[in-house]
Parts: structure tokens; sequence; C-alpha cells
């Protein structure tokens, strides 16, 4: 891959001494997961955590195989769902879905072991994959409702543009909508429980989080943005002040972008709670399930960087997120895919390794047209920018001027 001469961005306060989980593939490069509205270009992540060199995520899947009573937790489950459960035919639950093997998982649950009536809500990918249109809509048809938001697409994709640029991070303005659109929907429909699928934590946070039922609110709310605070509010890396003045955005057009107030969810006395913790979380039971249960169709080959077919299907995008997790963190789609298959026992470490040195690194080519087309890139520019987020603790350039 030709590279090019940009300026190089840091090294996100990320350990300079690489070292690699004892049971899985990831390493204590991994960030865990910050509240996007103070999402900064010199934003400092916070990593997982390693004890005895074994990461948290395996910490936790050992402490759901061994200490978690799951028939506790289930009935946990039955007692919320009791709680919420409308008899007059309105929904009662809200799951914010894609299309993709996890929310239908959730989905079906509820509506047909919990007897709950979900409302499915959609953030609106930026650029569908085939397969990706087809499973959303096949979810409908498999018998659950479903609204989708979706931001302006000129906004979208300009926002999008610039969180790559700024941030390395195509998919940040995504994540500020995605974490909205469930407590959005819940507020317009008096709604009061959502259901996520999984905590993020499963996979590499604070394992203190995977004992708590439900989301921190702070990751879904926000205070006012308004003309007194477009200073303290960032978005793609961006105050908002900026976005406005440089870049001439409407703020009205950012709306959709905008999170629900932390009082006005309060008040409502509206609950975001995750399936993983009432429920053992197994990535790969879920894709059997959605398949047997909802008619969700996997990928026909292996994504870029991976050898999965079902993890990560439904918008184009995820692609290029995925090759910047690689490039800023040294860990590609297949890194994240391998880890989890060992947590859950589909995988040796050994093979996970392999199959880590055979794909991680390969470069979104088959998609690069329609990427460089949607964020409006010619391809020098993209692969430079590409570089500059590379830390130099992780890449070296070779005297051929490739990494």
């Amino acid at each position: 891959m030709r590279v090019g001469s940009s300026e190089f961005r840091g090294s996100y306060g990320l350990p300079k001494d690489v070292k690699f989980c004892k049971k899985c593939v990831i390493s204590n490069q991994k960030p865990i997961s910050s509240i996007e509205s103070t999402h900064s270009k010199n934003h400092v992540k916070e990593t997982t955590t390693f004890t005895n060199g074994v990461c948290d995520a395996c910490r936790w899947a050992e402490a759901k195989d061994n200490s978690i009573d799951w028939d506790s937790r289930e009935k946990e489950l039955k007692a919320l769902c009791d709680l919420h459960r409308k008899d007059n035919g309105a929904h009662d639950v809200i799951v914010p879905a894609s299309g993709g093997k996890d929310s239908r998982y959730v989905a079906h649950l509820l509506k047909h072991k919990y007897q709950m009536n979900p409302l499915t809500v959609t953030w609106r990918p930026h650029l569908f994959t085939d397969i990706g249109l087809e499973n959303y809509l096949s979810l409908i048809d498999n018998g659950f409702a479903n609204v989708m938001l979706s931001p302006p697409g000129d906004v979208q994709r300009q926002l999008t543009r610039l969180a790559f640029k700024n941030l390395g991070h195509p998919f940040q303005p995504f994540i500020v909508g995605q974490r909205a659109v469930g407590p959005k929907l819940a507020l317009q429909n008096k709604i009061k429980l959502i259901f996520y699928g999984e905590n993020v934590a499963e996979y590499g946070n604070r394992i203190e989080d995977n004992y708590s039922p439900q989301m921190d609110i702070g990751l879904y709310t926000c205070f006012d943005f308004n003309e007194h605070s477009l200073s303290e509010y960032m978005l793609a890396g961006e105050s908002l002040q900026e976005i406005v003045e440089d870049h001439k955005i409407p703020l009205k057009a950012l709306e959709s972008y905008k999170s629900p107030c932390r009082k006005e969810i309060e008040e409502a006395g509206i609950q975001v709670h995750y399936m993983s913790y009432y429920r053992k979380w197994i990535p790969q039971e879920n894709y059997y399930y959605a398949v047997e249960h909802t008619g969700f169709v996997p990928n026909a080959s292996r994504k870029s960087a991976s050898f999965a077919k079902y993890a990560g299907i439904d918008d184009l995008l995820e692609d290029l997120h995925y090759y910047m997790q690689l490039i800023k963190f040294g860990m590609g789609r297949c890194t994240w895919d391998a880890a989890q298959e060992v947590r859950t026992g589909k995988l040796e470490r050994d093979e996970a390794v392999a199959l880590v040195r055979k794909y991680d690194n390969e470069a979104p080519t088959e998609s690069l047209d329609a990427l460089l087309n949607y964020l409006s890139l010619p391809e020098q520019e993209f692969w430079e920018a590409v570089d500059s987020f590379r830390p130099e603790h992780l890449w070296t350039k070779t005297e051929t001027g490739e990494y």
C-alpha cells in the first residue's frame, strides 16, 4: 500500500508496552467506551484492564460459566417484564434493532417467551449492504413493528467524513444517533423499558459494568445543546459551534443527533436494560437462534478482514470502522471476532492466533470505491488520512514507505 506524508496524530494515551491476553487474542491497546459528546481530537483513551495477564472480557467469560446464577437472573427478567407489560395491545418495550442476529434474538425472546409487545427502532445505516437491507426488511416481515429514524443524508455524510478525518472514527456520529434513538422513541411513545442486547463490557470494558442490568445513563443522555453550550458539545471531533460556523451545517439539521436530557429520562421513568445481564450471552448461539426463529440470513462469504459471515454485515461503513480499529489500536475485525469465539469455547487460542495473522490486516479494498464516494474523498487523501492515525509504537514504516 502506498503511504502519504501526513501529520502523525499521536498514540491516544495507549500503553507503550503491548501485551496480549493469555486466554484470548486482544491486547492492552483495546479502548473502552466513553461519552461521545466529549470525544475530541486529542482524546486520551482508557484501555481494558488485565489481571494476571488475563483481560476483563475473559475474566467475565469465566464468571459467566462458574459464578452467575442464571436461573435467578431469569426470574429478575420475568419480574421486570411483568412490571412493564401492557394489556391493551400497546407497545411496552423498545428494542433498538438493525436487523442483525442479536437484536432479532432479543426482540423474539421478549415477544414469544416473555409475552411482551416490542417496538423495534432503527438508526439508519450509512450504506445498507444488500444482505443488511434484506435482513432489516425481513425483521419486519417476521412480525416486528419498526420505526426507522435518520438524520438528513447529506449531514450524515458530512459528519462521517469529518469524524474519519478528525478522529479516525467514521462511526462516531452514527454511535451518537444509535444511542439516542431508543430513548427518543421511548419518550415519544410513553414506553418505560428499553432492551439492548449485550453490555459492551462483555468485550472488555470494566468487568464491574457487567454486574449492572442497566446502561449508564450518561451514555445516552446529554445537556441541552443550544446557543450557550455549542462550544462544549462535541460531534465528529469538533464542537457544535465549529460545525455550525465553519462547516455551515445549520443547528436544526443536527437535531437528529441530540440525546434526551437526563432530567427528561428520569422524570419519565425510562430504564435501559441489557439482555446479557439476564441471559448468558453467546453470539454464535444468538446467530443460530436468529436463523431458526426469525429467518436471519448471514453473508454469502466471509467479511473483509475476518473469517466470520454473520457479524457486522449491515452497513458498508463497518468495513472502514473495523479497519480503523486496526490502524489505531492494532486490532482489526478478525481480532474482535476471534476473541469472542475463544471466550465461548468455539475456538482454541492457537486457532484464533492463526486466523488473526491471516486476516486481520486486510484493507477494505472490495468496498473502497463506495467508501471513497460516500466520504467524497480522492483515494490519495483517504490513505493519507488513514496513515496519519497509526501510533508509532504499533507501526513501523519500511524503506519502501509501507507499514
